[in-house]
């Protein structure tokens, strides 16, 4: 089951959302159970998507300037990076906001993937090491995203077979390279255990049937049974955002569905919740770049 890549790339066209209306999930992923990995290409550049899975992540993305948001890391990375992700690690994804045209590629394994293998089979000890070194989330240099880059791209036009063989030669060529930073100094433990995970999952729930209305902050402490202190630590903790920005996220995403359905700044600004067009066209631009007219003139110009 896909589930949200899959829902999100059939919502995502040419860098933007269509009609369609997207939930907000903070969700565990899981890979057909007749593979052992996956790769596939996901556009998320209009949707903030901080998750966390129990796969082993490669991702790689090249071709524009962004954020790597690892766990307890943020980071800038230039034209492109390749950052392999351990298990269960939080993270963004890597195309947030992203304006320009890229190509991204992740390459996801399973939390057992060649498990007992690697414990009994000398030839994949580095393998193994590298495994444990990505629960520290680990980024890899120039050359090595240059010569990994261009072979992750010719994963998808392999046989299965084929792709299991030219990943066990990439996850060797990274075992070995020297060309690597760990983003941490610990390895990431897993924070979400399942109350944490049914908590939030409630939380984006309620700001996906309520964005369109005020929402008091004493609102969402009493549903997460949480003092309002106590909750805008918890969501900061959780999220690494304030609620308000949170917010205010995915109030400018589905602004952006309505302004490309041609509805005027106006009605959009009250229609996603905000209580002023001051505030709306100031939230916006900050997070985009551009206000919202600039935004709509600039796809229907097209």
């Amino acid at each position: 089951m896909w589930m949200i890549y899959e829902k999100c790339a059939n919502l995502i066209e040419v860098g933007f959302w269509n009609t369609a209306k997207m939930k907000i999930v903070l969700e565990e992923f899981t890979i057909d159970s007749e593979s052992s990995f996956r790769v596939f290409r996901p556009r998320l550049s209009q949707i903030f998507y901080w998750h966390f899975h129990p796969e082993f992540e490669l991702v790689f993305i090249e071709g524009t300037d962004g954020t790597r948001h690892v766990g307890e890391h943020i980071s800038r990375f230039v034209d492109s990076d390749l950052v392999f992700i351990g298990s269960n690690i939080p993270h963004l994804n890597f195309d947030y906001l992203v304006k320009k045209d890229y190509e991204k590629v992740v390459l996801q394994v399973r939390q057992d993937f060649l498990q007992n293998a690697m414990l009994e089979t000398p030839e994949l000890a580095a393998i193994q090491q590298l495994f444990q070194r990505s629960q520290y989330g680990i980024a890899f240099g120039e050359k090595t995203k240059k010569m990994i880059g261009e072979r992750i791209k010719q994963l998808e036009g392999l046989s299965y077979f084929g792709q299991f063989l030219e990943i066990l030669s990439i996850f060797q060529l990274l075992a070995t390279t020297q060309d690597y930073v760990l983003l941490h100094e610990q390895p990431v433990e897993n924070q979400y255990n399942k109350k944490d995970q049914e908590r939030i999952k409630r939380l984006y729930q309620f700001i996906d049937e309520n964005y369109q209305r005020k929402i008091d902050l004493q609102e969402v402490a009493d549903l997460s049974n949480l003092s309002e202190a106590a909750f805008c630590r918890y969501f900061k903790k959780m999220t690494k955002v304030t609620f308000t920005e949170f917010l205010n996220h995915y109030r400018v995403n589905q602004a952006k569905n309505l302004l490309l359905l041609d509805k005027n700044v106006t009605e959009t600004c009250f229609d996603c919740g905000f209580e002023s067009m001051s505030y709306f066209n100031r939230t916006f631009k900050k997070l985009t770049g551009e206000n919202p007219l600039a935004f709509k003139k600039r796809y229907f110009t097209k």
